[in-house]
């Protein structure tokens, strides 16, 4: 074995070793020739190549999701290190470990007109936990290493971005036989700080005491909150327990459809859903009318759940409790006692006249995007992960159950539609459940770079719902009315995934109407000999018209 020269890169790489670092994700270049070189030559790690670097840090992304373990990105100096900048937003706002190394010019050759230079220290500025610019004396090597070892803590503890950036002179490609010997007190294994449980008197002197508790969650892990702890505390008639898709959660006495239950409340019954105390929990919430509701109808009290984020995404916290949510819940005194016209019976109760309605609804609806959601969210395989892109996708999931035990995943931290394809992609290559991508047209054409990943499982799919444009925009209120809608908002367009497919050796179905889409789904998810995609075409014209149909229906 052979390794790099560079005595610093050769310490990098035993400390990310020891960090608990076994995924790398390189993207080519010259100035980052030996930390490739140091990473690939280690057996220690799992080594990737993805030449669009954007594409590269969103795999790492859902490499993090599938492995619950930092990953570490690598790129050459210049614009390389701003293509990973969207997925840096989204692991700061996701909460997910990813270790960003950029190889960098020595300081002497910055500004004065070499190429691949910019200003990269702090270049990600707040959307990082912790940054670190090694030092480039030979004999400033110990401070270097405590600072390395210093930001993996971070990132760690924190569970969130952090930069390494490494200026390297040449010679670039000098190797050596003999490894460098790392000192004992930097080999010391480095583990996340785990959150203890801890008494909430605040929480629950409130909790004894509140008639109307209602608990939101947002994005949450699978497996964040025990089904013992969910089931006991729905006991309590008071409480009445909202979740979305991302929540990961399922009970029979949960609101998994947010949006149906308070689509059309009057006065009066807004003011009778209005909680005395609100307990939120894990990410962001899709629901733009949870948030409308309870920004206008505020708790008395409103308690944040979370290891880090204090959100006050109603207008009304009162306290922010950093800590996991079943640490805190599995606390909280249970009550039993079943009231007549309790909170949660009468809210339960309209939950399941409005199901009623919508499978009535359903039966009659006409072929449109809403029809198409509900067969293909049936239709998915028990145990497989869903991945959901931004936008239109992830709205239609919230409208239908999950009960499959599916894990759903959305890079929900800045919503964006830049990598939902590359993060899928990235889950499935690290994870032994069949993983399922749906995604908008938009979104797939985006991040068309991902179809070029190598080693994507023959048992990935994707699902592009493709209704000619931005579908959401026909969704949002007013923005039909803008001048040149379907040029600058709705983004029209003719194209297929289909040349994609072929290009990329990529297996390629496609459905045009409710038959056709039967008939491609007897055996979309069975096994194949390679990855494969469905496209799903639906009609731009009249989606917007059945869903407004659809919430009409409800009331």
């Amino acid at each position: 074995m052979t390794y790099p020269s560079n005595v610093l890169i050769q310490a990098i790489v035993r400390m990310f070793s020891h960090a608990g670092i076994e995924q790398v994700v390189l993207s080519p270049g010259s100035r980052n020739a030996p930390l490739m070189v140091g990473f690939s030559e280690d057996s220690s790690f799992k080594c990737h190549s993805v030449v669009d670097e954007r594409s590269a840090a969103f795999f790492a992304l859902g490499l993090i999701q599938a492995s619950r373990k930092p990953v570490a990105v690598v790129c050459t100096s210049g614009s390389a290190l701003l293509n990973y900048f969207p997925a840096v937003a989204e692991a700061f706002y996701s909460d997910l470990p990813l270790v960003v190394v950029s190889a960098d010019r020595p300081a002497q050759l910055l500004e004065i007109g070499d190429g691949q230079t910019i200003q990269q220290v702090g270049v990600y500025g707040k959307h990082i936990e912790g940054q670190f610019n090694c030092l480039e004396e030979e004999d400033r090597l110990t401070e270097n290493l405590e600072g390395i070892q210093g930001l993996l803590s971070v990132c760690l503890h924190r569970q969130g971005p952090v930069h390494l950036n490494v200026p390297l002179a040449e010679p670039l490609y000098d190797l050596v036989e003999e490894p460098y010997q790392l000192p004992e007190r930097f080999r010391q294994t480095m583990v996340a700080e785990s959150l203890s449980p801890s008494e909430h008197s605040g929480l629950q002197s409130t909790w004894a005491q509140a008639q109307k508790i209602l608990i939101v969650t947002g994005v949450l892990e699978p497996g964040s909150i025990s089904f013992e702890t969910i089931d006991g505390l729905l006991q309590d008639p008071r409480v009445l327990w909202m979740t979305e898709t991302t929540s990961n959660l399922h009970h029979p006495k949960a609101v998994w459809g947010i949006d149906q239950l308070i689509t059309g409340l009057d006065s009066q019954q807004r003011a009778a859903l209005q909680p005395d105390l609100l307990i939120s929990l894990g990410g962001m919430v899709v629901s733009k009318r949870i948030k409308a509701f309870l920004r206008k109808y505020q708790p008395n009290t409103h308690y944040h759940i979370h290891p880090k984020k204090a959100y006050d995404s109603y207008f009304s916290l009162t306290a922010h409790i950093p800590a996991d949510p079943e640490s805190v819940l599995a606390q909280l005194p249970i009550t039993a006692k079943e009231e007549a016209g309790s909170y949660q019976r009468q809210w339960l109760a309209l939950r399941d006249q409005r199901i009623d309605k919508q499978a009535s609804f359903m039966e009659a609806a006409g072929y449109s995007d809403l029809a198409v959601y509900k067969r293909l969210l049936a239709a998915l395989p028990a145990r497989s992960v869903l991945q959901l892109a931004n936008s239109t996708a992830i709205r239609y999931s919230q409208l239908f159950d999950l009960t499959k035990e599916q894990a759903v995943y959305c890079n929900r931290g800045t919503s964006g539609i830049d990598g939902s394809s590359s993060t899928a992609i990235g889950y499935a290559n690290a994870s032994k459940r069949q993983t399922v991508l749906v995604t908008g047209d938009l979104s797939f054409f985006y991040d068309s770079n991902a179809l070029w990943l190598n080693d994507v499982p023959e048992s990935f799919r994707i699902v592009v719902i493709n209704n000619s444009g931005g579908g959401i925009f026909r969704i949002l209120p007013d923005a039909r009315k803008m001048t040149h809608f379907t040029t600058f908002f709705e983004t029209r367009h003719q194209r297929t995934a289909e040349g994609l497919a072929k290009a990329y050796g990529w297996h390629y179905k496609k459905a045009d109407d409710m038959p056709s889409l039967e008939q491609a789904l007897t055996d979309f998810f069975q096994p194949s000999d390679g990855p494969a995609i469905l496209e799903i075409s639906t009609p731009p014209a009249n989606n917007d018209t059945v869903l407004a149909d659809y919430f009409k229906t409800l009331v």
